[in-house]
């Protein structure tokens, strides 16, 4: 106990150091929101990576579909690492730098009122960025509390108050420079971590091999009546391990508080580089902790899913380890939902003051305000997530995937379609950006409250939010080419960063034979 009391005590004393060093370089808006836009690609990809995974991955999805896909769920690793990090830094990382920065966006709603000319468009993305990350952020505490119950059997109301205070502290201190440092000091945690409860789990089953035999010999006929199912290549439902690859991959593309990381990377080039460390970074971790799930019904005689639910798989797995790779493992946890939620409250909070209060109540605001009005929000965000937090948890609402499905599909669903063509396609209309608002939020809400009478496929916030983001990139195109054409000069004004004449000074004129001549 006193080795993970004072590894904890350690690992606090840094986050908040970190925020108060910080301090002098969160004076203005841009600085606490992005940093000055001069974070480096070690920071950022760092930023982008934890703030990706969190404990909803690491108890949440590695528990629930380790146990229902057997080993084949480190697809859904790969596709986070393939197509939720190298693809989307390729795709998305250098144009969203130069729009945004042209722009002068400083968030994904302010984004879409100055690309498209809309303030309506601006304000009904601020209120969707607003209302679903709450379920995300809540789903954040849950996962936590699992772990530090089994380690130091604190209460759960003790375990989300502690992390939601020091989280505040350090970011309303330092601002986006204070989380991507510590982001940076939680993914080398992550890393080392992950590793080391790999190994100790696999260990402690014989080896890889013994593991893997041991699994294949799992029988579940109310699943499949295939032998070894849980050890083979795509596993017993291949459709809906395809929708769980797609929302966790995906929809990082059309998330506030991903997205908004290559708004505050220093250069083009340093996109390359974070690149490749945003995209190793996810293959050791999502890989690993979706690797690590993917045994989990080796441990069946530990849990009762049915009475316990699937987020008490990881953490029963890990209860016979030793008492310091357990002090890791929390930490691991502790950093991944740390940094996520630091993220979501940071993007959450700017949000909101900036493209909502500041746009329709005091639009002559002076920065010093708008940064109080922040710090405030950032309170104010924790609060409700807190309290969220304790109800969900006391009435049982749901389980850690489905919470964090429904936040991710309405964002990614709402956001996703619009912010990609608005960065490739002059032709997309607001209306098209409307068309995927809407119906990604009716979808997921009705998913929430009628999701019986949705087909069975659908019936799964996760297979619901991926089939919103599908259903974007179809509608956003669809609708944009049969409703009024955007304004040619807002288009070419968009567009002109991407064109930008560079004049250099050139110090030797050696014309060519055919000019002398």
């Amino acid at each position: 106990m006193a080795i993970k009391v004072g590894m904890l005590l350690i690992f606090f004393a840094v986050m908040v150091g970190v925020g108060f060093y910080c301090r002098r370089r969160a004076a203005d808006v841009s600085s606490f929101v992005l940093g000055g836009r001069s974070v480096g690609p070690w920071l950022t990809a760092f930023a982008y990576g934890t703030s990706y995974f969190s404990a909803v991955v690491f108890v949440g999805y590695a528990g629930q579909f380790g146990w229902k896909y057997g080993i084949a769920a480190i697809w859904a690793g790969i596709g986070n690492a393939l197509l939720g990090s190298l693809l989307a830094w390729v795709v998305l990382g250098r144009r969203t730098r130069i729009m945004t920065q042209h722009l002068n966006s400083a968030t994904m709603p302010e984004f879409f009122g100055r690309r498209f000319g809309s303030r309506s468009l601006k304000l009904a993305a601020s209120a969707i960025t607003f209302l679903f990350l709450i379920p995300y952020t809540a789903s954040l505490y849950n996962g936590l509390s699992r772990l530090f119950a089994m380690a130091f059997d604190i209460d759960y109301a003790v375990c989300v108050l502690v992390m939601a205070v020091l989280t505040g502290v350090y970011v309303i201190a330092g601002g986006y420079m204070a989380t991507a440092i510590n982001d940076f000091i939680q993914g080398l945690i992550m890393i080392v971590g992950i590793c080391a409860v790999i190994g100790a789990v696999l260990g402690s089953q014989g080896g890889f091999l013994a593991a893997l035999d041991a699994l294949a010999r799992v029988s579940d006929p109310a699943v499949s009546e295939t032998p070894g199912v849980f050890a083979s290549f795509f596993g017993p439902d291949p459709v809906n391990l395809l929708g769980v690859v797609l929302l966790t991959s995906l929809g990082t593309w059309g998330l506030p508080q991903m997205v908004q990381k290559f708004y505050a990377i220093r250069s083009e080039k340093a996109i390359d580089t974070g690149t490749v460390i945003s995209t190793l970074f996810a293959a050791v971790v999502a890989g690993g902790c979706y690797f690590l799930g993917g045994f989990g019904r080796l441990y069946g005689d530990r849990v009762d899913v049915a009475a316990e639910g699937y987020d008490a798989i990881i953490p029963a797995m890990l209860s016979g380890l030793p008492d310091l790779l357990i002090a890791v493992v929390v930490i691991l946890v502790l950093s991944a939902s740390m940094s996520t939620l630091s993220s979501l409250v940071l993007a959450s909070s700017s949000t909101l003051t900036l493209d909502f209060i500041v746009e329709m109540m005091a639009p002559g605001m002076d920065q010093r305000r708008q940064l109080r009005v922040i710090r405030g929000l950032i309170v104010v965000f924790i609060a409700i997530s807190v309290v969220l937090a304790i109800i969900q948890h006391r009435s049982s609402v749901t389980f850690i995937a489905q919470l964090m499905g429904v936040s991710w599909g309405a964002l990614a669903g709402a956001f996703l379609a619009p912010f990609l063509y608005g960065l490739y396609w002059k032709g997309t209309t607001k209306a098209g950006c409307w068309a995927s608002f809407l119906f990604s939020v009716v979808v997921m809400l009705a998913n929430i409250f009628v999701g019986d009478a949705f087909p069975a496929l659908l019936q799964s916030p996760i297979n619901a939010g991926a089939f919103c983001m599908l259903s974007g990139l179809v509608l956003v195109p669809v609708i944009s080419l049969f409703t009024k054409k955007p304004d040619h000069d807002l288009v070419e004004g968009a567009f002109s960063c991407y064109d930008r004449r560079v004049t250099v000074r050139q110090r030797e004129a050696l014309g060519t034979a055919a000019e002398e001549n």
